[in-house]
């Protein structure tokens, strides 16, 4: 069962939280202590909206790009990529609901359309709308599901190995009501988040998303998933996220959207991006050689160089000057 668990937070597409949260205040979670910060620390800022406290990170000027992180992620994952990106946009990289600094909100408000609402309710509370949006894995399922419902209206989405098909397999389907209820209880956040305090065991669960990293980030990692709040939000979403609405209504995703797969992912089959290129009006896949489902962490220089050449194609920046 723990392999279990520790495979499905992973497997599903949702997120995770890092901090342990206390009514709309905030305790300091697992990940910033023995007096380490937590990465591009200055940039960071929080707001009230939909009800709960957030913590995102803002830098630069000019258009304005939305990151959404993935499962068991927060701010950290855009660490080497927001300085880059910022000298051409004003980045906004929010931890969601339940993850990082950012408060938990209601069990209903984790489903997919929940997680939507409350991220409107955030750039509704800044004041923003976004031009380009960039997701990573689960984080471009919110982004697909925001932009079919007229929540925002960017230029385009860069999906980043996009957890966007609604299908588990018959085994999945037999066994998910069980795996609901088991990972919505207290005992299983507790015992996933001592599992992951293990470094073997956090290596081997991170080997398995196809990507190497580095022990800076492999600690990080470490932190957020030490935390139990950090787990029950990542097991609730995984309990209460669907896909299989978003699929149906991935036709209607009338903007251009960049399915950018690492051929190695462990977690999304790189296959189904061609899948879900197919259903979109204005769908194109990118493959990224050789890395895995957290490419954009492997190699943030590739995945910067995307992100610009994108906005440039949109004209939302300047093309690039002649050499």
């Amino acid at each position: 069962m723990i392999a279990l668990l520790a495979g499905l937070a992973w497997l599903m597409p949702a997120s995770a939280t890092a901090g342990e949260t206390q009514g709309p205040g905030l305790s300091r979670p697992a990940w910033a202590v023995e007096g380490r910060d937590w990465p591009n620390r200055a940039t960071s800022h929080f707001i009230e909206a939909g009800g709960i406290r957030w913590h995102y990170q803002r830098l630069g000027s000019g258009p304005v790009l939305l990151l959404a992180h993935g499962t068991g992620a927060a701010t950290h994952s855009w660490q080497a990529m927001i300085p880059t990106l910022a000298e051409h946009f004003t980045v906004i990289a929010p931890d969601l609901p339940g993850h990082g600094f950012t408060a938990a909100p209601a069990e209903d408000a984790f489903s997919l359309e929940g997680m939507a609402g409350l991220l409107e309710d955030f750039l509704a509370a800044l004041g923003v709308s976004p031009d380009l949006v960039v997701g990573h894995s689960a984080g471009a399922a919110i982004l697909a599901r925001m932009t079919i419902d007229g929540q925002i209206a960017p230029r385009a989405l860069i999906s980043l190995n996009g957890a966007l098909l609604g299908r588990g397999g018959v085994a999945f389907h037999l066994f998910a009501p069980i795996i609901r209820i088991i990972v919505t209880t207290d005992w299983a956040a507790k015992v996933f988040a001592w599992r992951a305090s293990d470094p073997k065991v956090l290596t081997e669960t991170l080997a398995s998303t196809g990507s190497s990293l580095t022990p800076g980030q492999l600690d990080w990692y470490g932190r957020l998933f030490g935390t139990p709040g950090h787990t029950s939000a990542a097991l609730t979403m995984m309990a209460k996220w669907h896909l299989e609405t978003l699929e149906r209504d991935l036709p209607r995703l009338d903007v251009p959207v960049v399915l950018v797969v690492g051929s190695e992912d462990g977690f999304v089959a790189p296959q189904e991006a061609q899948t879900v290129a197919a259903l979109l009006p204005q769908g194109r896949v990118v493959e990224l050689p050789g890395l895995g489902h957290l490419a954009h962490e492997e190699r943030p220089d590739l995945v910067d160089a995307l992100i610009l050449a994108e906005a440039r194609t949109r004209g939302l920046i300047p093309p690039e000057a002649a050499p």
